[in-house]
């Protein structure tokens, strides 16, 4: 067989890249400060440095805590690493353009067509796990692809991202599987002999070796936690996928990640580079079957992106410049990215869009200090009228985050939570007879007490619809079983 005529390996497009970069660091710099604290966010920032939670590896709490002690306790500081993730994303993914033998200006398109993307915008707002991986997966895929296509020494590179990633999310194993499918089926499987391929899998492996070991000794929770998202998930999920997959990068730029999937199937020099399509229809695949979340394949999209970029960059060459309708598209992107995935719509005007409906995000940063300021007057209600001590029990993390955040200026105590870790953080004491229930499960807690009174309704007062908005806060006493049995009935994952 004839070898495939080699990429050609341009010269980096320094300038435009890091502009596109810089304009996205700057952006979420700006916007770092808008509404508020995700859900997420405040529950990383309670959670004490551990090896390993319930729900998830010790990467991100960890940066929550520490931006949170060392630098402020604020929304901007603990989205620091968002905001890098999301600039060195866009460099990435033109680095990855240039490995496909992207030219100077299919560098330049696809750092600025990533840029102005929701997913980047949406995830490079928050600190997240996906956040991270906006840079982790974009810079294992680019190795990857150096690696099959120029150097194999880079597989040690890929493993060695592969296995610090599983400090962040277990889901890179997935990542994993998909690169190795890909090379088993497309090729190249000549790699398969490298030892630097197998050092990277060994890498890969010792890395991953402190967070499995703690998943072992903890009876692997994680596997319950994928079970209890993938059954309060799975048909949001299913259909949500398709949706994401249209507007995670954004309509206008369709066109160029599916020319990208065609141009990595039908170009001989890029023979080596196919395992990318591989691998993003094994993360397609794996996200409808699990059903756990919808945005798993983000980063191998993008990939695609980067594919496309390369024939678009050719033709821009052979006319000198680069399409003004390319450019419209590409800011049109970036000006739909930015409204839904940033703060620029005021706080009251917010719930009477769609916004919140399409990013969930959004309506989940907005209501926490009103919502302590409520629990606020119904712990000072059931302290008057059945004095100290008093608990208070929130439904999930958000809730327990919240009230660990802006309760103190209230005088409020440290709440309890049964919701994924906080349940291994502590139960209540015997001898509290009197609770303040925040949340969801005042829906059943009223069967479990001897009196329970509504002593107010959670309510962000600009109408914005999130997992809080309406819900009830409740005073219950007496409660009918001893609490080391009934804080069972207060734990969950979820």
């Amino acid at each position: 067989m004839t070898s495939a005529p080699p990429t050609p390996h341009h010269p980096v497009a320094w300038r435009p890249v890091l502009a596109a970069a810089g304009a996205v660091v700057l952006v979420l710099t700006l916007a770092s400060a808008g509404y508020g604290y995700h859900r997420d966010e405040l529950y990383y920032r309670m959670l004490p440095p551990e090896p390993g939670y319930v729900d998830q590896p010790p990467l991100v709490p960890l940066l929550a805590r520490t931006l949170t002690d060392l630098v402020a306790d604020e929304v901007w500081a603990i989205r620091l690493p968002a905001t890098l993730a999301a600039g060195g994303a866009v460099v990435l993914l033109a680095l990855l353009t240039r490995e496909l033998g992207g030219n100077r200006r299919a560098q330049a398109i696809g750092a600025w067509a990533y840029a102005s993307t929701s997913s980047v915008l949406m995830f490079g707002h928050v600190l997240l796990p996906a956040t991270l991986d906006l840079a982790f997966w974009m810079a294992i895929l680019w190795a990857a692809t150096r690696a099959a296509l120029r150097d194999p020494r880079w597989w040690l590179l890929a493993g060695v991202l592969i296995g610090l990633d599983t400090s962040n999310r277990w889901l890179v194993a997935v990542l994993a599987v998909g690169i190795a499918a890909g090379v088993l089926l497309l090729g190249p499987r000549h790699t398969l002999r490298s030892p630097w391929l197998w050092a990277g899998v060994g890498a890969a492996a010792l890395l991953t070796l402190p967070n499995l070991a703690w998943q072992a000794a903890n009876d692997w929770p994680q596997l319950a936690m994928g079970g209890a998202l993938a059954e309060n998930n799975a048909g949001e999920v299913r259909v949500g996928m398709w949706i994401l997959l249209l507007v995670l990068l954004g309509p206008p730029l369709v066109p160029i990640w599916v020319a990208g999937i065609r141009h990595l199937l039908v170009t001989p020099g890029l023979r080596h580079a196919r395992f990318l399509v591989v691998t993003l229809g094994a993360l397609l695949v794996f996200t409808f079957v699990g059903a756990t979340q919808p945005h798993y394949f983000m980063s191998p999209l993008a990939a695609a992106l980067a594919a496309g970029c390369v024939p678009l960059g050719e033709r821009m060459e052979r006319r000198g410049r680069v399409s003004r309708a390319l450019v419209g598209w590409i800011a049109l992107n970036g000006l739909v990215s930015a409204v839904i995935a940033l703060p620029l719509l005021p706080e009251p005007v917010l719930g009477r869009t769609p916004v919140p409906g399409i990013s969930p995000l959004a309506g989940d940063q907005v209501g926490w200090p009103a919502y302590v300021a409520t629990v606020a007057s119904a712990y000072e209600q059931a302290v008057a009228e059945h004095g100290e001590p008093v608990a208070i029990i929130a439904s999930n993390y958000g809730e327990a985050g919240a009230i660990v955040r802006y309760g103190a200026g209230h005088g409020l105590p440290e709440p309890f939570s049964g919701h994924n870790h906080l349940a291994r953080l502590g139960r209540l004491a015997d001898d509290v007879e009197t609770v303040v229930v925040v949340g969801g499960q005042t829906l059943w807690v009223p069967r479990v007490f001897e009196e329970c009174t509504r002593a107010g309704v959670l309510d962000n007062g600009v109408d914005v619809d999130n997992e809080e908005q309406g819900l009830p806060v409740l005073v219950c006493t007496g409660p009918q079983e001893p609490w080391p049995r009934l804080w069972q009935r207060f734990t969950h994952l979820d």
